[in-house]
């Protein structure tokens, strides 16, 4: 019999959650996902050496602020872990806005499109990539004219059906549901151990996908952020799954049984919700896991994308000395 993860690939499109080279390259995902963790984690392979010294001589050609030279040059460090990632998978690559500008919509589209033109720049098109925002209201609002722009996004950090639902609305491209961010909350929160079978990441990320295949949405659900294969499996047929390495491996050592959990052919009719700003703000009022874990995860992006940037203006002092 072929490998789970074989198995999975019949049913779901993988993607992997990860800037490791040599990890893509072996596991040969679809697309690749990254945020500011996963960034700063390749920079600091060798693999990325030599891309950091390339950014930090264009840096100090650069003029102005050394706080925003800082910046760019961070950026442009990501464009390269990106641009390295999309040569290994024929799909596309998932670059996010930074987390500061995660309520800020006009900065946010300022910063998306500056990603599509460096991108451009390096004869990369935007059909290869997808630019990640954070799932609050601005950064929804943010994704919707982009999308009419035609730059597809992934709107990350979505922990509620009131941001899948807005994020449908806007028609985005693809939506990245978190399971094990959940699921951590609820273990935290009631000091119960859960089953795959209870899991309330996998039971929200059945509840989008249901909802969307129910009223013919497109937008792609991709779950994401899983504690264990098991979370994984169910919710194989899910039209994407971004996955660890480790875990991608577990799939592959792994001969046994995959049963298909979701289908697009096997969803119950339900009512549409309307959401408005008001609307959406009220229903994350009420639901504390979705806030909490929303507003800490913009605070962990942040704090690598601050730790990137310092890394950066060291690197910019020493060359400069």
């Amino acid at each position: 019999m072929s490998s789970k993860l074989d198995q999975l690939r019949s049913m779901t499109t993988v993607v992997a959650d990860t800037g490791d080279i040599e990890a893509v390259a072996r596991l040969k995902p679809v697309d690749c996902t990254t945020n500011p963790t996963i960034v700063l984690k390749a920079l600091g392979t060798p693999t990325f050496a030599d891309t950091i010294k390339e950014a930090v001589l264009w840096g100090k050609k650069q003029g102005g602020n050394p706080e925003a030279v800082a910046s760019e040059v961070a950026s442009r460090l990501a464009i390269s872990v990106g641009a390295a990632l999309v040569k290994l998978v024929p799909g596309r690559v998932s670059t996010e806005v930074d987390a500061d500008l995660s309520f800020d919509i006009d900065g946010s589209l300022a910063k998306a499109r500056s990603i599509i033109a460096a991108y451009k720049e390096r004869g990369i098109e935007r059909d290869r990539i997808l630019i990640k925002l954070a799932s609050t209201w601005e950064g929804i609002r943010a994704a919707e004219v982009l999308q009419k722009e035609g730059i597809d996004c992934n709107l990350t950090l979505l922990f509620s059906k009131a941001q899948a639902v807005a994020c449908a609305d806007a028609k985005v491209f693809l939506i990245s549901p978190f399971v094990g961010r959940i699921l951590d909350w609820y273990k935290k929160s009631t000091g119960k151990e859960y089953t795959s079978a209870d899991d309330p990441g996998v039971l929200s990320v059945r509840d989008i996908y249901h909802y969307y295949k129910s009223h013919d949405i497109k937008t792609v659900v991709m779950g994401a952020s899983f504690r264990s294969a098991a979370e994984i499996e169910a919710l194989a047929g899910c039209d994407r799954l971004t996955i660890s390495p480790a875990l991608l491996d577990e799939l592959s050592n792994d001969q046994g049984k995959l049963e298909r959990q979701l289908s697009p052919d096997n969803t119950k009719a339900e009512p549409k919700i309307e959401i408005d700003e008001k609307t959406f703000r009220w229903m994350m009022n009420e639901d504390q896991m979705a806030t909490e874990k929303l507003s800490e995860g913009i605070r962990a992006f942040g704090k690598d994308l601050v730790a990137l940037r310092t890394m950066v203006s060291k690197e910019l002092q020493l060359a400069a000395a």
